[in-house]
């Protein structure tokens, strides 16, 4: 699969197969394909958690509420991202720049993750609604948790939706 059609193909999968379960040799690709995204300063301040069995059940039931996420029963693996240290050198940048760049990076990190999974015929849903303080203590994530990415096969007959975006003349100045 090139990048045009990944890109294309690639959606945020809301019905999972539950009787289908994803390989670590498949689980272990993402990883690396994550680990080899950039980074301000190649910090990489970021952890990842991969947690499935019983324990992907109980994250799930941290991702819903309000009516959100009703999905997430079905989800075999999730990785949980949480926050790591900054290098010295990010650290200063983003101290004297007033930036966030962990928050850039792990972005960056989950994107690469997801964008592997796809091309190994894995769906993902990136999620950001969760209760971070009993995610983070269920985990033992020592940063604070900023993405929760789903993992697994989407249902037979979950189809394609049509991508609904902004134009690129709304999202695009050139000067």
């Amino acid at each position: 699969m090139d990048f045009s059609q990944l890109i294309t193909v690639r959606q945020s999968c809301r019905a999972y197969d539950p009787g289908r379960s994803v390989s670590r040799e498949d689980l272990s690709a993402c990883l690396e394909a994550a680990r080899l995204a950039p980074s301000a300063c190649n910090a990489q301040p970021y952890h990842f958690t991969v947690v499935t069995g019983e324990n992907a059940r109980a994250v799930g039931d941290l991702t819903r509420s309000m009516g959100l996420n009703g999905f997430t029963p079905d989800v075999p693996v999730f990785v949980v991202i949480s926050e790591a240290n900054y290098n010295a050198t990010s650290a200063v940048g983003a101290k004297v720049k007033g930036q966030d760049y962990r928050s850039v990076d792990i972005g960056i990190a989950a994107a690469y993750f997801t964008a592997r999974a796809t091309e190994l015929g894995l769906s993902t849903c990136i999620i950001g609604w969760f209760d971070e303080k009993k995610l983070r203590q269920l985990v033992g994530a020592k940063g604070m948790v900023r993405l929760v990415i789903a993992v697994g096969y989407a249902k037979e007959g979950d189809a394609l939706r049509k991508k609904v975006r902004k134009d690129l003349e709304t999202l695009v100045t050139w000067m």
